[in-house]
Protein backbone atom coordinates (compact mmCIF):
# COMPACT_ATOMS: atom_id res chain seq x y z
CA UNK A 1 0.00 0.00 0.00
CA UNK A 2 1.65 3.55 -1.05
CA UNK A 3 1.89 6.03 1.49
CA UNK A 4 -0.98 8.00 2.83
CA UNK A 5 -2.83 10.84 0.44
CA UNK A 6 -4.91 13.37 1.16
CA UNK A 7 -7.24 13.12 -1.81
CA UNK A 8 -10.14 15.20 -2.78
CA UNK A 9 -12.91 13.57 -4.83
CA UNK A 10 -15.15 15.28 -7.17
CA UNK A 11 -18.67 13.82 -6.89
CA UNK A 12 -22.18 14.21 -9.97
CA UNK A 13 -23.51 17.78 -8.64
CA UNK A 14 -27.34 17.08 -9.17
CA UNK A 15 -28.00 15.09 -6.23
CA UNK A 16 -26.84 13.99 -2.52
CA UNK A 17 -24.38 10.76 -2.48
CA UNK A 18 -25.52 8.46 -0.33
CA UNK A 19 -26.22 4.76 -0.43
CA UNK A 20 -29.45 5.57 -1.46
CA UNK A 21 -28.24 6.96 -4.89
CA UNK A 22 -29.54 5.64 -7.67
CA UNK A 23 -26.75 6.77 -10.45
CA UNK A 24 -23.62 3.90 -10.96
CA UNK A 25 -21.24 6.78 -10.61
CA UNK A 26 -22.70 8.02 -7.16
CA UNK A 27 -22.33 4.12 -6.25
CA UNK A 28 -18.97 3.91 -7.59
CA UNK A 29 -17.79 7.11 -5.85
CA UNK A 30 -18.65 5.77 -2.35
CA UNK A 31 -17.65 2.36 -2.32
CA UNK A 32 -13.82 3.32 -3.52
CA UNK A 33 -14.06 6.70 -1.27
CA UNK A 34 -14.86 3.52 1.63
CA UNK A 35 -12.26 1.65 0.82
CA UNK A 36 -9.62 4.39 0.13
CA UNK A 37 -10.81 5.66 3.96
CA UNK A 38 -10.14 2.17 5.24
CA UNK A 39 -6.73 2.03 3.62
CA UNK A 40 -5.52 4.99 5.73
CA UNK A 41 -5.76 7.67 3.08
CA UNK A 42 -7.32 11.13 4.06
CA UNK A 43 -10.48 11.41 1.91
CA UNK A 44 -12.66 14.21 0.71
CA UNK A 45 -15.77 14.18 -1.65
CA UNK A 46 -16.71 17.97 -2.95
CA UNK A 47 -20.68 17.05 -3.11
CA UNK A 48 -24.26 17.90 -2.65
CA UNK A 49 -25.32 18.67 0.86
CA UNK A 50 -26.81 15.61 2.54
CA UNK A 51 -24.21 13.39 1.13
CA UNK A 52 -22.97 10.62 3.85
CA UNK A 53 -19.91 9.52 3.35
CA UNK A 54 -16.76 8.00 4.79
CA UNK A 55 -14.26 10.89 5.26
CA UNK A 56 -14.99 14.40 4.90
CA UNK A 57 -17.54 16.05 3.30
CA UNK A 58 -17.02 19.34 1.68
CA UNK A 59 -21.17 20.65 0.54
CA UNK A 60 -21.48 22.42 -2.18
CA UNK A 61 -25.23 23.59 -2.31
CA UNK A 62 -28.21 22.15 -2.10
CA UNK A 63 -29.36 19.16 -3.92
CA UNK A 64 -31.87 20.15 -7.31
CA UNK A 65 -35.08 20.48 -5.48
CA UNK A 66 -36.89 20.60 -9.10
CA UNK A 67 -36.24 19.61 -13.07
CA UNK A 68 -33.34 21.00 -15.60
CA UNK A 69 -31.59 22.71 -12.63
CA UNK A 70 -28.07 20.78 -13.75
CA UNK A 71 -26.70 23.79 -15.26
CA UNK A 72 -27.11 25.95 -12.61
CA UNK A 73 -25.96 23.34 -9.37
CA UNK A 74 -23.19 22.52 -11.72
CA UNK A 75 -22.00 26.20 -11.60
CA UNK A 76 -22.46 26.49 -7.56
CA UNK A 77 -20.83 22.99 -7.64
CA UNK A 78 -17.30 23.97 -9.14
CA UNK A 79 -17.65 27.46 -7.64
CA UNK A 80 -17.19 25.77 -4.59
CA UNK A 81 -14.52 23.74 -5.07
CA UNK A 82 -12.82 26.08 -6.83
CA UNK A 83 -12.99 28.75 -3.83
CA UNK A 84 -12.37 26.27 -1.55
CA UNK A 85 -8.84 24.88 -3.40
CA UNK A 86 -7.52 28.96 -3.54
CA UNK A 87 -8.10 29.53 -0.07
CA UNK A 88 -6.71 25.85 1.04
CA UNK A 89 -3.93 25.26 -2.26
CA UNK A 90 -2.26 22.62 -0.03
CA UNK A 91 -4.76 20.51 1.95
CA UNK A 92 -4.71 18.00 -1.03
CA UNK A 93 -2.02 15.74 -3.11
CA UNK A 94 -4.53 14.68 -5.92
CA UNK A 95 -8.13 15.39 -7.40
CA UNK A 96 -10.15 12.75 -8.57
CA UNK A 97 -12.77 14.31 -10.49
CA UNK A 98 -15.73 11.53 -10.17
CA UNK A 99 -17.94 14.37 -11.64
CA UNK A 100 -17.44 13.98 -15.95
CA UNK A 101 -16.83 17.51 -16.32
CA UNK A 102 -14.90 19.37 -13.15
CA UNK A 103 -11.75 18.14 -14.69
CA UNK A 104 -12.43 21.21 -17.42
CA UNK A 105 -11.30 23.88 -14.79
CA UNK A 106 -7.99 21.79 -13.99
CA UNK A 107 -5.93 25.10 -15.02
CA UNK A 108 -7.16 26.64 -11.91
CA UNK A 109 -6.14 23.60 -9.72
CA UNK A 110 -2.44 23.45 -8.38
CA UNK A 111 -3.06 19.87 -7.78
CA UNK A 112 -2.59 16.50 -9.98
CA UNK A 113 -6.04 15.17 -11.16
CA UNK A 114 -7.05 11.61 -12.35
CA UNK A 115 -10.53 11.65 -14.31
CA UNK A 116 -12.77 8.89 -14.46
CA UNK A 117 -14.89 8.79 -17.80
CA UNK A 118 -17.87 6.96 -16.67
CA UNK A 119 -19.79 7.59 -19.83
CA UNK A 120 -19.40 6.37 -23.42
CA UNK A 121 -17.60 8.32 -25.91
CA UNK A 122 -20.79 9.36 -27.48
CA UNK A 123 -22.00 11.59 -24.31
CA UNK A 124 -18.96 13.51 -24.18
CA UNK A 125 -19.00 17.23 -26.80
CA UNK A 126 -16.77 15.58 -29.19
CA UNK A 127 -14.73 18.92 -29.09
CA UNK A 128 -13.29 17.72 -25.80
CA UNK A 129 -11.60 14.89 -26.55
CA UNK A 130 -10.42 15.91 -30.62
CA UNK A 131 -6.66 16.19 -32.00
CA UNK A 132 -5.46 19.08 -32.82
CA UNK A 133 -4.55 17.92 -36.26
CA UNK A 134 -8.40 17.23 -36.77
CA UNK A 135 -8.59 21.17 -36.23
CA UNK A 136 -6.01 22.25 -38.43
CA UNK A 137 -3.64 22.89 -35.72
CA UNK A 138 0.16 21.60 -34.21
CA UNK A 139 -0.02 18.58 -32.31
CA UNK A 140 3.26 18.21 -29.60
CA UNK A 141 5.07 15.74 -30.96
CA UNK A 142 5.97 13.64 -27.61
CA UNK A 143 2.41 14.06 -26.05
CA UNK A 144 -0.33 14.72 -28.58
CA UNK A 145 -2.65 16.71 -26.71
CA UNK A 146 -7.07 17.10 -27.56
CA UNK A 147 -7.21 20.25 -28.95
CA UNK A 148 -9.70 23.60 -28.32
CA UNK A 149 -13.18 23.71 -28.27
CA UNK A 150 -15.30 25.04 -30.57
CA UNK A 151 -15.80 27.91 -29.40
CA UNK A 152 -12.18 28.36 -28.87
CA UNK A 153 -11.38 27.49 -25.26
CA UNK A 154 -8.38 26.10 -24.75
CA UNK A 155 -8.60 22.43 -23.09
CA UNK A 156 -8.10 21.93 -19.58
CA UNK A 157 -4.93 19.64 -19.95
CA UNK A 158 -2.99 21.50 -23.11
CA UNK A 159 -1.80 23.85 -19.70
CA UNK A 160 -2.18 21.11 -17.57
CA UNK A 161 -0.44 18.14 -18.55
CA UNK A 162 -0.54 16.45 -14.81
CA UNK A 163 -4.35 15.89 -15.64
CA UNK A 164 -5.01 12.75 -16.44
CA UNK A 165 -8.02 10.32 -17.34
CA UNK A 166 -8.91 6.38 -17.16
CA UNK A 167 -11.65 4.59 -18.24
CA UNK A 168 -13.69 1.68 -16.67
CA UNK A 169 -13.62 -1.20 -19.50
CA UNK A 170 -11.73 -2.64 -21.96
CA UNK A 171 -14.67 -1.22 -24.51
CA UNK A 172 -14.88 1.95 -23.15
CA UNK A 173 -10.92 2.52 -23.79
CA UNK A 174 -11.15 1.29 -27.47
CA UNK A 175 -13.58 4.39 -28.15
CA UNK A 176 -10.90 6.84 -26.87
CA UNK A 177 -7.95 5.37 -28.76
CA UNK A 178 -6.03 8.07 -29.75
CA UNK A 179 -6.68 10.57 -26.93
CA UNK A 180 -4.30 11.70 -24.94
CA UNK A 181 -3.59 11.63 -21.40
CA UNK A 182 -5.68 8.38 -21.21
CA UNK A 183 -2.94 6.16 -18.85
CA UNK A 184 -5.30 3.08 -17.82
CA UNK A 185 -8.46 1.07 -17.18
CA UNK A 186 -10.13 0.22 -13.68
CA UNK A 187 -12.63 -1.58 -14.04
CA UNK A 188 -15.25 -0.58 -11.29
CA UNK A 189 -15.90 -2.96 -8.29
CA UNK A 190 -18.42 -3.64 -5.49
CA UNK A 191 -18.48 -4.63 -2.00
CA UNK A 192 -19.19 -8.71 -2.70
CA UNK A 193 -19.83 -8.59 1.79
CA UNK A 194 -22.72 -6.44 1.06
CA UNK A 195 -24.70 -8.87 -1.32
CA UNK A 196 -26.68 -10.87 0.29
CA UNK A 197 -26.21 -14.34 -1.84
CA UNK A 198 -29.64 -16.46 -2.14
CA UNK A 199 -29.86 -19.53 -3.89
CA UNK A 200 -33.56 -19.66 -4.12
CA UNK A 201 -35.18 -17.52 -6.40
CA UNK A 202 -38.58 -16.14 -6.43
CA UNK A 203 -40.74 -15.56 -9.95
CA UNK A 204 -40.13 -11.88 -10.99
CA UNK A 205 -38.08 -10.56 -13.49
CA UNK A 206 -36.34 -7.42 -12.17
CA UNK A 207 -34.74 -4.44 -13.90
CA UNK A 208 -33.12 -1.96 -11.79
CA UNK A 209 -31.92 1.40 -12.13
CA UNK A 210 -32.09 5.42 -13.32
CA UNK A 211 -35.30 5.31 -15.25
CA UNK A 212 -34.59 7.19 -18.61
CA UNK A 213 -34.70 6.42 -22.46
CA UNK A 214 -31.71 5.02 -23.14
CA UNK A 215 -31.44 2.91 -19.97
CA UNK A 216 -34.73 1.29 -21.78
CA UNK A 217 -36.85 -0.29 -19.58
CA UNK A 218 -39.58 -0.34 -22.00
CA UNK A 219 -37.38 -2.94 -23.66
CA UNK A 220 -37.42 -5.24 -20.30
CA UNK A 221 -41.37 -4.34 -20.32
CA UNK A 222 -41.14 -5.96 -23.91
CA UNK A 223 -39.46 -9.05 -22.75
CA UNK A 224 -41.11 -9.99 -19.62
CA UNK A 225 -44.46 -9.55 -21.61
CA UNK A 226 -43.11 -11.86 -24.33
CA UNK A 227 -42.07 -14.39 -22.08
CA UNK A 228 -45.15 -14.34 -19.71
CA UNK A 229 -43.27 -13.00 -16.74
CA UNK A 230 -44.14 -10.91 -13.90
CA UNK A 231 -41.52 -7.61 -13.74
CA UNK A 232 -40.37 -5.43 -10.97
CA UNK A 233 -39.12 -2.06 -12.23
CA UNK A 234 -37.37 -0.24 -9.40
CA UNK A 235 -35.66 2.92 -9.88
CA UNK A 236 -35.43 6.94 -9.97
CA UNK A 237 -36.88 9.26 -12.30
CA UNK A 238 -34.53 11.89 -12.24
CA UNK A 239 -35.40 15.79 -12.09
CA UNK A 240 -34.96 15.70 -15.68
CA UNK A 241 -38.18 16.79 -17.60
CA UNK A 242 -37.28 14.88 -20.82
CA UNK A 243 -36.88 11.93 -18.08
CA UNK A 244 -40.49 13.15 -16.81
CA UNK A 245 -41.86 13.06 -19.59
CA UNK A 246 -40.54 9.21 -20.70
CA UNK A 247 -41.60 7.50 -17.49
CA UNK A 248 -45.00 9.13 -18.22
CA UNK A 249 -45.15 8.29 -21.98
CA UNK A 250 -43.39 4.61 -21.77
CA UNK A 251 -43.63 3.62 -18.15
CA UNK A 252 -46.88 4.56 -16.41
CA UNK A 253 -49.73 3.05 -19.01
CA UNK A 254 -47.74 -0.51 -18.12
CA UNK A 255 -48.58 -0.01 -14.34
CA UNK A 256 -52.17 -1.63 -14.60
CA UNK A 257 -52.19 -3.02 -10.89
CA UNK A 258 -52.32 -6.40 -11.90
CA UNK A 259 -48.67 -7.12 -10.89
CA UNK A 260 -47.46 -8.03 -13.66
CA UNK A 261 -45.34 -4.76 -13.75
CA UNK A 262 -44.83 -3.24 -11.13
CA UNK A 263 -42.85 -0.17 -9.84
CA UNK A 264 -40.89 0.41 -6.44
CA UNK A 265 -40.06 3.96 -6.82
CA UNK A 266 -36.46 5.12 -5.66
CA UNK A 267 -36.11 2.38 -3.49
CA UNK A 268 -33.44 1.82 -0.06
CA UNK A 269 -30.29 -0.03 -0.79
CA UNK A 270 -31.94 -2.39 1.47
CA UNK A 271 -34.65 -3.03 -0.92
CA UNK A 272 -32.30 -3.11 -3.78
CA UNK A 273 -30.45 -5.96 -2.15
CA UNK A 274 -33.64 -8.11 -1.44
CA UNK A 275 -35.08 -7.19 -4.86
CA UNK A 276 -31.77 -8.32 -6.43
CA UNK A 277 -30.90 -11.36 -4.51
CA UNK A 278 -34.80 -12.71 -4.85
CA UNK A 279 -35.40 -12.09 -8.44
CA UNK A 280 -35.30 -14.88 -11.26
CA UNK A 281 -32.97 -12.83 -13.68
CA UNK A 282 -32.16 -9.09 -13.91
CA UNK A 283 -32.79 -7.80 -17.24
CA UNK A 284 -30.26 -5.26 -18.86
CA UNK A 285 -31.82 -3.87 -21.50
CA UNK A 286 -29.50 -0.34 -22.21
CA UNK A 287 -29.28 0.77 -26.16
CA UNK A 288 -26.14 2.55 -25.57
CA UNK A 289 -22.84 1.22 -25.01
CA UNK A 290 -22.15 1.17 -21.51
CA UNK A 291 -19.11 1.21 -19.98
CA UNK A 292 -19.93 -0.65 -17.07
CA UNK A 293 -22.89 -2.38 -14.91
CA UNK A 294 -22.40 -2.29 -11.06
CA UNK A 295 -26.25 -3.37 -10.38
CA UNK A 296 -25.24 -6.42 -12.86
CA UNK A 297 -22.23 -7.53 -10.36
CA UNK A 298 -24.54 -6.56 -7.40
CA UNK A 299 -27.08 -9.09 -8.79
CA UNK A 300 -24.48 -11.42 -9.65
CA UNK A 301 -23.12 -11.65 -6.25
CA UNK A 302 -26.36 -12.50 -4.81
CA UNK A 303 -26.42 -15.29 -6.78
CA UNK A 304 -28.66 -13.74 -9.57
CA UNK A 305 -27.90 -14.17 -13.26
CA UNK A 306 -28.12 -11.36 -15.54
CA UNK A 307 -29.56 -11.21 -18.82
CA UNK A 308 -27.87 -8.30 -21.21
CA UNK A 309 -27.80 -6.84 -24.43
CA UNK A 310 -24.67 -6.91 -26.26
CA UNK A 311 -24.09 -3.52 -25.68
CA UNK A 312 -20.45 -1.69 -24.69
CA UNK A 313 -18.98 -3.90 -21.71
CA UNK A 314 -21.75 -5.96 -21.15
CA UNK A 315 -20.26 -9.17 -22.26
CA UNK A 316 -16.98 -7.99 -20.20
CA UNK A 317 -19.36 -8.05 -17.09
CA UNK A 318 -21.62 -10.84 -18.00
CA UNK A 319 -20.14 -14.92 -18.41
CA UNK A 320 -22.61 -15.44 -21.23
CA UNK A 321 -24.53 -18.88 -20.48
CA UNK A 322 -22.28 -19.17 -17.27
CA UNK A 323 -23.22 -16.34 -15.26
CA UNK A 324 -26.41 -15.50 -17.36
CA UNK A 325 -26.93 -14.75 -21.59
CA UNK A 326 -25.59 -11.59 -23.96
CA UNK A 327 -28.36 -11.30 -26.28
CA UNK A 328 -28.95 -9.15 -29.19
CA UNK A 329 -33.14 -8.70 -29.36
CA UNK A 330 -35.94 -8.72 -26.89
CA UNK A 331 -36.90 -12.21 -28.70
CA UNK A 332 -33.73 -13.61 -27.68
CA UNK A 333 -34.13 -12.15 -24.41
CA UNK A 334 -37.31 -13.63 -23.92
CA UNK A 335 -36.49 -17.27 -24.74
CA UNK A 336 -33.34 -16.86 -22.87
CA UNK A 337 -35.47 -15.89 -19.66
CA UNK A 338 -36.60 -19.67 -19.64
CA UNK A 339 -33.16 -20.58 -19.57
CA UNK A 340 -31.88 -18.69 -16.26
CA UNK A 341 -32.93 -21.39 -13.83
CA UNK A 342 -29.87 -23.50 -15.47
CA UNK A 343 -27.72 -20.58 -14.42
CA UNK A 344 -25.65 -21.68 -10.85
CA UNK A 345 -26.22 -18.81 -8.26
CA UNK A 346 -22.68 -20.09 -6.95
CA UNK A 347 -21.42 -19.64 -10.05
CA UNK A 348 -22.08 -16.37 -10.70
CA UNK A 349 -21.04 -15.56 -6.92
CA UNK A 350 -17.48 -16.96 -7.42
CA UNK A 351 -17.59 -14.49 -10.91
CA UNK A 352 -18.13 -11.16 -8.78
CA UNK A 353 -15.13 -12.33 -5.99
CA UNK A 354 -12.93 -12.80 -8.19
CA UNK A 355 -13.62 -10.21 -10.95
CA UNK A 356 -15.20 -7.47 -9.52
CA UNK A 357 -14.00 -6.97 -5.74
CA UNK A 358 -13.87 -3.01 -4.77
CA UNK A 359 -10.23 -3.98 -2.97
CA UNK A 360 -8.92 -5.08 -6.26
CA UNK A 361 -10.55 -1.49 -7.72
CA UNK A 362 -8.77 0.59 -4.85
CA UNK A 363 -5.36 -1.54 -5.10
CA UNK A 364 -6.02 -0.61 -9.10
CA UNK A 365 -6.62 3.15 -8.26
CA UNK A 366 -3.74 3.52 -6.07
CA UNK A 367 -1.75 2.68 -8.97
CA UNK A 368 -2.63 5.42 -10.83
CA UNK A 369 -2.77 7.66 -8.41
CA UNK A 370 1.31 6.94 -7.91
CA UNK A 371 1.42 7.32 -11.54
CA UNK A 372 -0.31 10.69 -11.81
CA UNK A 373 1.50 11.99 -8.68
CA UNK A 374 5.40 10.74 -10.14
CA UNK A 375 4.38 11.99 -13.55
CA UNK A 376 3.25 15.30 -11.80
CA UNK A 377 6.57 15.18 -9.86
CA UNK A 378 9.00 14.78 -12.81
CA UNK A 379 6.73 17.85 -14.59
CA UNK A 380 8.00 19.88 -11.82
CA UNK A 381 11.59 19.28 -11.69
Amino acid sequence: MMRSLSILYVAYPLLAVTEESAGGAEQMLLTLEREMNARGHRTTVAAAEGSRISGRLLATGAPAGGPDQYEAREREHKRRILEYLRRHPHDFDLIHDKSGSFFREARQCSVPMLATLHLPRGFYPDEWFRDRTQLGGQTNATNPLPGPTLAGRQPAWESRPSLHFNCVSQSQARSFAGCANVIGVVENGIAVERCPFTRDKDGYLLWLGRICEEKAPHLAIAAAQRAGMPLVIAGQVYPFSYHQAYFERAIRPHLDGRQQIRFVDTPLSSQKLHLLSHARALLLTSTVEETSSLVAMEAMACGTPVMAFRRGAFPEIVADAETGFIVDKVEEMASALKEAGRISPETCRAHVEHNFRASRMAQDYEELYRRVLAGAKELAA
